[in-house]
């Protein structure tokens, strides 16, 4: 069984998704965690529901960077997790994070990756961006998490159709539903060849 951790800045859809297929049996994980740099964001009660442990860790409650990357590093090493979960995380990662987990922690960018990722593409503005550039497809990546934004190794990807009549609105949510699919399974596939 796979030991998750997950972070998460937002709704917690990608969170609840992972969840439902934890609960259902298709992912064979736990999430022993939930840390968020939002104490009042969605997936708060979607982890309280699941009896998931919370941790609010962000510059609010940890205005010092040392503390607050020793913060974050406590709640990862204490729960002995193989992979750390970004789902809908708005911060990047320490470097201190990314030492202790090399290769082991995933994140899913709703464009077809190396098109409209890195600084400034995140949310809405992706798919705003898809759009005025006209493209045919895009759909939702899942990689590994490097220095470099959205820059890290494609793990899977999944195109969904973009139609001329599309707004930024309906095209998120075209692609997030495939997100809640190919995440848990891509989780599952890595996880399995660790």
């Amino acid at each position: 069984m796979l030991k998750l951790g997950v972070m998460a800045s937002g709704g917690g859809s990608n969170f609840q998704a992972i969840l439902d297929r934890i609960s259902s049996g298709d992912l064979d994980a736990c999430c022993k965690f939930l840390i968020v740099n939002n104490g009042g964001c969605g997936a708060v009660e979607r982890a309280r529901k699941a009896n998931v442990p919370v941790f609010h860790i962000s510059g609010k409650t940890h205005p010092n960077v040392a503390e607050y990357e020793a913060a974050l590093c406590k709640v990862i090493e204490d729960a002995q997790i193989d992979l750390l979960i970004l789902a809908g995380y708005m911060k990047a990662l320490p470097l201190s994070v990314l030492k202790l987990l090399p290769s082991r922690i995933l994140n899913i960018h709703p464009s077809l990756l190396p098109k409209f990722g890195g600084k400034g593409f995140w949310g809405i503005h992706v798919h705003e961006a898809v759009l005025l550039a006209h493209e045919k497809e895009s759909g939702p990546t899942v990689h590994l998490v490097s220095k470099e934004i959205d820059g890290g190794r494609i793990l899977a990807q999944r195109k969904v159709p973009v139609y001329s009549d599309d707004t930024p609105e309906v095209l998120a949510a075209r692609v997030l539903e495939q997100e809640h699919d190919i995440y848990w399974r891509t989780i599952q596939e890595y996880g399995s060849s660790l």
